[in-house]
């Protein structure tokens, strides 16, 4: 065989082999589940957390939505409750309109008097559940104005 057609054969045969072989070496930055060449039991594993993280997440999600929803259902109960105090205390309690949110009572609206604002905000602080009254009522005088 002639030297320099050896050399034509080798020289191309090496350089494909080191191209061919350098992914071997190379790292695998990807998860074994992403991997079609890890092994079935990285796979299985890799699965394996990917679906518990995600059972954890599912579980987190529902236990926010539950503490939302308790929260929201005790906030309007807390809201007829104060509503029922005002109109049991013979105040305007149609012109006071009442928000809660968790646990804390926010009176808006217009009352006659500075004393019937003071009151209303004492029967809400009053009821079962309330942590604090935001009193925002505002005093209208007999020609309709507020101050």
């Amino acid at each position: 065989m002639d030297a320099k057609y050896s050399f034509r054969l080798i020289v191309p045969a090496v350089l494909f082999g080191m191209v061919m072989s350098v992914p071997a070496f190379a790292q695998d930055s990807a998860p074994a589940s992403t991997n079609p060449n890890a092994p079935a039991s990285q796979q299985m594993k890799a699965a394996g957390h990917e679906m518990e993280n995600a059972g954890s997440d599912t579980v987190a999600a529902g236990a926010d939505t539950y503490h939302a929803t308790k929260r929201a259902v005790k906030d309007t109960t807390i809201t007829a409750e104060v509503k029922a105090a005002l109109e049991k205390d013979k105040l305007p309690a149609s012109d006071i309109h009442v928000h809660t949110r968790a646990g804390v009572v926010t009176l808006n609206g217009r009352v006659p008097s500075p004393d019937m604002a003071t009151q209303a905000a004492q029967v809400a602080q009053q009821t079962n559940g309330v942590k604090s009254v935001n009193n925002k009522l505002m005093v209208a005088n007999s020609t309709g104005s507020a101050y």
